[in-house]
């Protein structure tokens, strides 16, 4: 009797010859998600909007 026992698979595997169901997007393994250049677009624009407004209170404080 082996130490290491595995839990019976859930779904039996599929048969070499089954026909794979269409998925509605296709993954490509180059390519990152769509939600990835959102979200760094939206940290770009954040970061230096920061900078602008840090920039115009070091110019008013200096004007002070």
């Amino acid at each position: 009797m082996p130490d290491h026992t595995a839990p019976a698979p859930s779904t039996p595997p599929a048969a070499e010859g089954a026909p794979v169901a269409p998925t509605s997007r296709r993954f490509v393994e180059n390519k990152p998600p769509r939600g990835l250049y959102v979200r760094v677009f939206i940290y770009v624009v954040a970061t230096h909007a920061l900078l602008a407004f840090m920039s115009l209170l070091v110019v008013i404080a200096k004007s002070r």
